[in-house]
């Protein structure tokens, strides 16, 4: 007599691994992403970063979430003014994009475009697509990163642009809006 097994008679193991940093690096550059520089303004000082993991989360109520990196320089600033505002790209912005993707000192990154002030106090970048201004209701902890989720209090975008930068295989690209 035959011991009965619990498993079905054709199955297959298979080994899931996860990737290395380097392997999901890749794989990231691959993702095509629209282009923000995220600033902020109030009691911790004037700071901003490039990003590209922002998408939206809620359009009741309006919402987006920002993922940054924990070891940028603007985070505990950006956490401790409690406000920011998203700004995506055009493409006449790429320099603009390169200042805050940069270890530069935060004078010399607002110097590299025309700001004006968000309802909020935040610095709104002036011709980017469109601007968020908003304020951070949540954060999580994600690995290397903090996951912001933030209420939008104000929208400004730009009439006649039609074009965006995005970021893909680790350049900046220009995808067109409408011929």
């Amino acid at each position: 007599m035959s011991a009965m097994s619990n498993q079905p008679a054709n199955t297959e193991t298979v080994t899931v691994s996860v990737p290395g940093q380097a392997a999901f690096r890749d794989g990231m550059a691959r993702l095509a992403a629209a282009v923000h520089v995220i600033t902020t303004d109030g009691p911790a000082g004037r700071f901003g970063f490039t990003a590209t993991a922002v998408c939206s989360v809620s359009d009741t109520p309006p919402t987006l979430l920002v993922c940054v990196n924990a070891n940028t320089s603007s985070l505990q600033g950006l956490l401790n003014n409690g406000v920011l505002c998203v700004n995506t790209l055009a493409p006449h912005l790429q320099e603009v994009a390169s200042a805050f993707a940069s270890g530069r000192p935060m004078d010399e990154r607002f110097a590299s475009g025309l700001f004006e002030r968000t309802p909020n106090g935040v610095p709104r970048l002036a011709g980017a697509l469109v601007s968020f201004d908003c304020r951070v209701m949540n954060v999580i902890e994600q690995g290397s990163h903090k996951v912001l989720f933030c209420a939008v209090e104000d929208i400004v975008s730009t009439e006649g642009e039609e074009d965006a930068l995005v970021y893909f295989a680790r350049r900046y690209h220009t995808v067109a809006g409408s011929d």
